[in-house]
């Protein structure tokens, strides 16, 4: 039986609920994302998606490696995110970044979940003591290590 396949749904699962809380936080809670959260959802979203093509088709190597790219994306951006809020004359606030990601299509036609409105370096109250970018980080790092395990064991 191949394990692969049930561990790659599960983080397949995993990245869909990381985006059901960035939409509570964001029309429930009012928190605006900033660009490099918007960022972040762009990369769960391609882990998710790897997975779940790699599941489907029977492929879960190839499925965990092109998840692996977008995790190590997420890692580096979520870094990014936890450089600026440790230094706070930093910004990304509204820069290129910002203007160029609103004027992708996915953000013109479902605004609601990839428009990027909100200040990096803003802090928001924290959850279980980490604050969302930590959180994030702390989810591609797992999503990064089960995934790095699917490529790396034997069948």
């Amino acid at each position: 039986m191949n394990k692969s396949r049930p561990l790659l749904l599960s983080i397949a699962f995993c990245c869909f609920v990381m985006l059901a809380v960035a939409m509570y936080l964001q029309h429930v809670m009012d928190i605006l994302p900033c660009p490099l959260c918007v960022i972040q959802r762009y990369l769960f979203l391609g882990i998710a998606l790897a997975c779940l093509a790699g599941a489907a088709v029977g492929k879960p190597r190839l499925g965990a490696a092109l998840g692996l790219l977008s995790a190590f994306g997420g890692l580096g951006v979520a870094g990014k995110h936890l450089y600026i809020l440790a230094h706070p004359g930093l910004s990304c606030g509204i820069d290129p970044l910002e203007t160029s990601l609103n004027k992708i299509f996915t953000a013109r036609y479902m605004p609601f979940i990839f428009k990027a409105d909100g200040l990096c370096e803003d802090v928001t109250a924290p959850f279980f003591g980490l604050s969302i970018p930590h959180w994030s980080f702390v989810w591609f790092a797992i999503f990064t290590g089960a995934l790095i395990w699917t490529l790396t064991r034997r069948k």
